[in-house]
């Protein structure tokens, strides 16, 4: 017997009971996203590696480890996508999207990485994305937030996510406090952990995000970002949590949030939720002004957020927030040989009929009280059994309703009014 192959560790099959969970999930986004006038955009998977390592930074811990990067014939290095921004800034770029323009865009998919797998995060996961160009100010900083905030009141767990800010303010700024920092740190460098030490020549905001007990407790005396943030870029925050308090929108300050990509400037915020064990991210953004002309474009003012679905799945199943959805409404099958020739025109009449049933039809040829099994098992509301002359509609989930001689499809109308309407 040959051997059978299996997935590839940290890619996962979507089976069937599980994507309805998904389509429901992506309905939302979907609509939320066009409430706003967000529009789609669609990217390949696949990208030059230069594009990443240009625009998330060569020292950080997706380029340096987690991507997954090979050369193709022609000897070019190319890159499965680990994020969707840069994808999405190349594009603009390539097609003339940007330049003295605003646009609203937002992209799903699949994204990569080669880290280790567990549960919620995986070497293939999928992503939502909004991304807000050629306004500067902090109104849209505010709006992608309300956006973000707008998905969890359609989700129903407005309650079980947190939504944590800071500024990283501008480059100069953030160039002076990084030295501030560094120096600080390079007096407590025994204390630091090993990523830590590391990161001390090669990405000093990271250490603000280790999970390191002993580094976080040296980060308690560290200089902080907001005492180095320059007049522009606090005003810019200000004027973000005016809107954000005008609108009702709860927050916590996070000095030590900084994002784990060298493209942020100015805002960054996380949503994360304690619901699905450790405190986890289940959405992040920012604002990323110098990235469309840091990848050959002019300079554009940015801002965006992405989330993984994977996570946000599992957040919704446990909260119990997904809604059933049912597979099949009616189930046909005939009664002897002869109606089995009429069956599928009955069949394709009732989807004619009544738009958005779900009618399977039966296949195989058993006994009727196999059918009539294999029609409860299915799930259905209803059974139509077809017969010579006219068909008989039982009601598989309320046996205590009579059965029904059916002559007329305008019969049918009351019986499949709420069925239809779901």
């Amino acid at each position: 017997m040959a051997k059978t192959i299996q997935a590839i560790r940290g890619m996962n099959d979507l089976l069937p009971e599980q994507s309805p969970a998904w389509q429901y999930v992506e309905g939302v986004l979907r609509d939320v996203a066009a409430a706003y006038t967000y529009q789609e955009i669609r990217m390949p998977v696949l990208e030059s590696t230069d594009l990443f390592k240009r625009s998330i930074g060569e020292v950080t811990d997706i380029v340096e480890k987690e991507m997954y990067t090979f050369d193709d014939r022609n000897g070019d290095s190319l890159t499965l996508r680990p994020e969707g921004t840069a994808s999405c800034v190349r594009a603009g770029n390539e097609h003339g999207l940007l330049y003295n323009q605003t646009q609203r865009l937002w992209y799903m998919g699949p994204m990569f990485r080669h880290e280790r797998p567990q549960k919620g995060r995986y070497r293939q996961f999928h992503q939502f994305g909004i991304e807000a160009f050629g306004m500067p100010g902090p109104d849209i900083d505010a709006e992608v937030i309300l956006l973000s905030a707008r998905l969890w009141q359609a989700f129903g767990i407005s309650e079980q996510v947190e939504l944590q800010l800071n500024s990283l303010a501008s480059n100069e700024a953030r160039a002076r406090y990084r030295e501030a920092l560094r120096e600080f740190l390079r007096a407590h460098e025994e204390q630091l952990d090993e990523d830590s030490k590391r990161r001390l020549d090669t990405n000093v905001l990271r250490v603000l995000d280790s999970k390191s007990p002993e580094t976080q407790q040296v980060l308690e005396n560290a200089p902080k970002l907001s005492d180095y943030w320059d007049d522009e870029s606090r005003a810019h925050f200000e004027g973000l949590t005016q809107r954000l308090d005008a609108a009702g929108i709860k927050y916590v300050l996070n000095e030590r949030l900084v994002r784990g990509l060298d493209y942020y400037n100015r805002t960054v915020f996380e949503w994360v939720t304690t619901e699905l064990g450790a405190q986890g991210t289940v959405c992040a953004g920012g604002r990323y002004d110098g990235l469309v002309e840091q990848l050959g474009g002019k300079a554009t003012p940015a801002v965006g957020f992405a989330m993984g679905i994977e996570r946000l799945v599992l957040l919704l199943e446990s909260q119990n927030k997904i809604p059933t959805s049912q597979v099949v409404d009616v189930y046909v099958l005939a009664l002897n040989e002869s109606a089995e020739l009429k069956a599928p025109a009955v069949a394709e009449k009732l989807r004619d009929q009544f738009a958005g049933l779900k009618v399977q039809l039966h296949s195989g040829s058993q006994n009727m009280k196999k059918k009539l099994a294999k029609a409860d098992k299915s799930g259905a509301e209803y059974a139509i059994i077809i017969r010579d002359n006219d068909f008989e509609l039982k009601h598989l989930r309320n046996r205590d309703k009579d059965d029904l001689i059916i002559t007329d499809f305008a019969q049918l109308e009351s019986v499949f009014q709420t069925t239809n309407s779901k």
